[in-house]
C-alpha cells in the first residue's frame, strides 16, 4: 500500500487472515510496511511455514516436495495422459470445438454456448477410460468448455450475455456420470472431475449474465444440468400438447456429489439454501425425466413459457438484460450467485473483487497524480484525503 496507494490484492489480504490466520494487527503492519517482514519474524507471524539457509534451501524444498509426493495415492508406475492441443476453429463470430460451440450475436451483445453430449461408443471401464485418455468425453468437455469460457472472457468483453444450451442424448450423459462416480477415487478420474468442477466454477465467477435455454433436443442431465444450475435464470419450453417433443431435464447423483462450488456446497444446495425439504424432493426424482411443469414445481427452473410465448419472452428477457448497466449487473450477479455460506473464496470472488476494482478506478489510484500513475516516476502521489 505505501508504494501503490491501493489494496495489496484482496485475495492476498483474505488469504492472510482466512488461510494463514495472521493476527489482524500484524497483518495491518505487514500490509503497510514498505520493507516487508523477514526471517524469524515472518515465521512467528505465520507468513511462512519454514525457514532455510541459502546453502540448504534447494535441498529443503526438494525434501518437502518428495514428502508431499509420497502422500499421493497415485501409483508410482502410473503413466501420465498426454494432452494434445485443442482442436479449435476460430471464426469472426464463432468458436467451434468438437464438444462445444459458441455463436456470437454482436447486435444483441450475446453469445450462445452449445455443449454436446457424448457421441458414439464410450468407455465402459477404467482400462478403456485410460485408453481413451484426453479423448474421453468428460475430460475433452472440461478442456474445451474451459478454453471457450476463458477465450470469451478475454477477447469479447462487450458480449455481456451468455445463453447456455445443450444437445444430444441425456442417457449418454448419465452413463458417463455413472463411470465418474464409480471410479471417482482413481487418480485420472479424480483429476478429470476436478477439471470439470473448475470449468463450472469459471462460469460462477465470470462477469457475464448467464441464461440457460432448455428447448427440444436439449440434454440438461446430470453433469450438463450443472450448466443450468450455474445460470442466473433458466427458461424451459413447455409443450403441454406434445409430450414426446417436450424438453426434459434429469437430476443425477453427480449434481449432489461431484461439483461443489467455492462455497463448499452443491449448486442444488446453494439454490435451495440447504433446506432439507426442497433438496429431498429433488433427490427423489433422480434419474427421472422432468418436463417443464415438474421442473418448475421443484424450483429447478425460472420460467416455463409455452410455444406461443417462448420467442417473445426470451427476446424480451435478453433485450431487458442488455439494456442494464454492466457494472451494476456484475455486482448483482456476483452477490446472488454466492448467497448463503461464506468462505475465503467467496469473499475474494463474490465480494472483495468488486470493492478492490472500485478502489483501482478512484482518482487516488488512476487520476493525474494518482499512485498508479506516478509509480516508478520518482514523484509523490497527490491524494484526496476525504474518506468516502
Amino acid at each position: 500500500m505505501p508504494l501503490l496507494g491501493v489494496l495489496p490484492g484482496t485475495g492476498g489480504l483474505t488469504r492472510l487472515t482466512d488461510k494463514r490466520r495472521v493476527r489482524h494487527d500484524l497483518a495491518d503492519v505487514f500490509c503497510t510496511t514498505t520493507e516487508g517482514v523477514r526471517g524469524e519474524r515472518a515465521l512467528a507471524w505465520r507468513l511462512v511455514d519454514r525457514l532455510a539457509k541459502p546453502a540448504v534451501f534447494e535441498q529443503r524444498v526438494r525434501e518437502r516436495a518428495l514428502e508431499l509426493a509420497a502422500s499421493s495415492d497415485r501409483p508410482s508406475d502410473a503413466a501420465g495422459v498426454a494432452l494434445a492441443p485443442l482442436a479449435r476453429e476460430v471464426g469472426t463470430d464463432a468458436l467451434r470445438y468438437p464438444q462445444v460451440t459458441v455463436q456470437i450475436d454482436r447486435a444483441r451483445r450475446a453469445a450462445t454456448f452449445t455443449v454436446k453430449a457424448p457421441q458414439g461408443a464410450q468407455p465402459r471401464n477404467i482400462d478403456e477410460i485410460m485408453a481413451a485418455g484426453a479423448g474421453w468425453w468428460p475430460l475433452a468437455l472440461a478442456r474445451q468448455l474451459d478454453d471457450a469460457i476463458l477465450s470469451m472472457r478475454s477477447n469479447e468483453p462487450e458480449i455481456g450475455l451468455w445463453l447456455l444450451g445443450t444437445e444430444g442424448d441425456a442417457l449418454a450423459v448419465l452413463e458417463a456420470d455413472a463411470l465418474l462416480l464409480a471410479h471417482r477415487e482413481h487418480w485420472f478420474v479424480r483429476e478429470t472431475i476436478g477439471w470439470l468442477r473448475r470449468a463450472l466454477s469459471r462460469l460462477d465467477v465470470s462477469s457475464r449474465t448467464l441464461f440457460a435455454l432448455i428447448e427440444p433436443g436439449s440434454c440438461f442431465a446430470g453433469s450438463l444440468l450443472e450448466l443450468a444450475l450455474a445460470c442466473d435464470r433458466t427458461y424451459m419450453l413447455a409443450l403441454p400438447d406434445d409430450a414426446a417433443r417436450a424438453p426434459k431435464i434429469v437430476v443425477g447423483e453427480a449434481n449432489f456429489e461431484l461439483y461443489p462450488m467455492v462455497t463448499g456446497q452443491s449448486r442444488l444446495a446453494r439454490r435451495f439454501y440447504e433446506e432439507a425439504a426442497a433438496l429431498d424432493a429433488v433427490h427423489e426424482t433422480i434419474g427421472g425425466a422432468l418436463d417443464a411443469p415438474a421442473a418448475l414445481a421443484l424450483g429447478l427452473v425460472t420460467a416455463t413459457p409455452d410455444d406461443i410465448d417462448w420467442a417473445d419472452e426470451v427476446r424480451i428477457a435478453i433485450e431487458e438484460r442488455s439494456s442494464l448497466s454492466p457494472d451494476a449487473l456484475t455486482g448483482l450477479e456476483a452477490n446472488l450467485r454466492f448467497n448463503g455460506r461464506e468462505t475465503m473464496a467467496t469473499r475474494i470472488f463474490g465480494r472483495l473483487t468488486a470493492w478492490q476494482n472500485w478502489i483501482f478506478n478512484r482518482p487516488n489510484a488512476v487520476g493525474d497524480k494518482g499512485a498508479l500513475k506516478v509509480y516508478g516516476k520518482g514523484e509523490k502521489a497527490a491524494f484526496d484525503w476525504r474518506r468516502v
